[in-house]
């Protein structure tokens, strides 16, 4: 294709490149920037208007002058090429290798900017993911074909969270081909390090592709990435018929980026400072996911994000919430118990937990079970702060059972080894145990039947 070359930067400021005269740019066109010594950088254009076309460059702009500098527009938005060696690979935020591996052979190549999906061919969600993890899979189940984020905090353990969940996640049918699709925005390269570490010595590497974005490397690459991995995800979900995970962290060093941007094209601010159409962009990634009717693979997408100040009405996990089905939110007072991982399971829900429980799917004492447990746990949490204020030997016997469960739930339900992969069999006996300190009688959430054939109570 031959392209023309402009000469014609009227500014640069920041990462944005201001080009004059030019004709018939498109929003989102990649663009080649080529530098007087030779050095050839990539960008991509943000806006175009009246002729004046505004280009993010991808890396620094040192170096760039305003008379030497060429700008070829592409004619083509940012595209990767799809292919099943994806996986076992490492990517950048542009999708090119970094594993020094080959190039991908023969493939397609699709453009990032996935269409929606449209609501009339969106099959419900319905069958359950095994996370290995209790307070997942037992209270705020995920389903295959759901979006339910992790809303963390600086200094908590959501990585650790995020490979172990890409480790041990799995379907309970033996002959569905399962992967993981691994986004990580912004983060250092002690992280990036981490997570390599942890994929390749358990071998989880193998049914993964990674794509990486330190927080040394352009800005704009954390804004392109997660279009990238979707795009993967949907060749693998529906050319290839897997169901396949998608794990995206950190989305708030994404949507800092966004601020970043919108603040260099001078765009008027929304809440915070974030732009005013953050919820819409949110939107164009949460709802990638799913599943099609007519289409054997599926998208189950797990976001993880670190709430500014512990804040969770910070616009991040507000928007985010709106958008997907539920949430997981992580604990620092749990963390400071020295529980792992630190899930808070009364703030946390899965909207479409009803949809993937119960028998033929789990359990059918399942949504008792879970029913009984988050009761128990509030009860206890409760008579903690009352006993705190009138002794422990106030409390009557029944109510020193539901302390002691609180208790035992954070120490031995909500706690468990990073290498402890549980099955749903495992998680419901042992909630089973837990629940068998409480009197029977008060077993008002669980059917006769269940504790009858279930139940542990002498």
């Amino acid at each position: 294709m031959v392209t023309i070359g402009y000469k014609s930067i009227s500014q640069i400021s920041g990462p944005l490149l201001f080009v004059e005269g030019v004709r018939d740019a498109g929003y989102n066109e990649m663009v080649t920037i080529e530098m007087a010594n030779g050095e050839i950088k990539a960008g991509q254009v943000l806006d175009t208007r009246n002729g004046l076309a505004i280009v993010q460059v991808f890396g620094p702009t040192a170096g760039l002058d305003n008379s030497t500098t060429t700008v070829r527009f592409r004619g083509e938005t940012a595209r990767i090429k799809t292919s099943d060696q994806m996986l076992g690979r490492v990517f950048n935020g542009l999708g090119e290798p970094i594993d020094g591996g080959p190039n991908l052979g023969a493939g397609e190549k699709r453009e990032i900017v996935g269409d929606a999906i449209n609501p009339y061919s969106r099959e419900e969600p319905s069958e359950f993911i095994e996370t290995g993890i209790s307070t997942i899979d037992g209270m705020n189940t995920l389903v295959r074909g759901q979006k339910l984020p992790i809303f963390s905090a600086s200094g908590l353990p959501h990585n650790m969270l995020a490979a172990q969940i890409a480790r041990q996640a799995r379907t309970l049918k033996t002959d569905d081909s399962f992967a993981v699709i691994f986004g990580a925005m912004g983060i250092t390269s002690e992280e990036a390090n981490f997570f390599m570490n942890e994929f390749r010595k358990t071998g989880s590497l193998n049914r993964a592709a990674i794509f990486m974005n330190l927080s040394s490397d352009p800005s704009m690459e954390r804004i392109i990435l997660p279009r990238v991995a979707l795009t993967a995800a949907e060749y693998l979900a529906y050319e290839k018929e897997y169901h396949v995970l998608v794990i995206l962290t950190d989305m708030t060093n994404y949507c800092e980026s966004l601020r970043e941007i919108s603040s260099a094209r001078e765009e008027v601010p929304g809440r915070r400072g974030f732009p005013g159409y953050m919820y819409t962009d949110l939107s164009t990634i949460y709802e990638r996911a799913g599943k099609i009717r007519g289409k054997n693979g599926s998208i189950t997408q797990i976001p993880i994000l670190t709430m500014p100040g512990d804040d969770i009405t910070n616009p991040i996990p507000d928007l985010t919430g709106y958008i997907t089905e539920g949430q997981i939110v992580m604990s620092r007072d749990l963390q400071r118990k020295g529980v792992y991982p630190p899930v808070d399971v009364l703030p946390s829900l899965s909207r479409l937990m009803n949809q993937g429980i119960g028998k033929g799917r789990t359990r059918e004492d399942h949504r008792g079970v879970a029913d009984q447990l988050y009761s128990a746990y509030a009860g206890g949490k409760d008579l903690r702060s009352l006993s705190a204020i009138v002794g422990e030997e106030s409390l009557s016997a029944s109510d020193r059972s539901y302390l002691s469960f609180a208790e035992h739930f954070e120490k031995r339900y909500v706690n468990q080894g990073l290498y402890e992969s549980r099955t749903i069999e495992d998680t419901l006996s042992l909630s089973y145990d837990l629940l068998s300190e409480i009197p029977e009688a008060e077993m008002k959430r669980l059917k006769r039947d269940f504790i009858e054939k279930y139940g542990k109570w002498k």
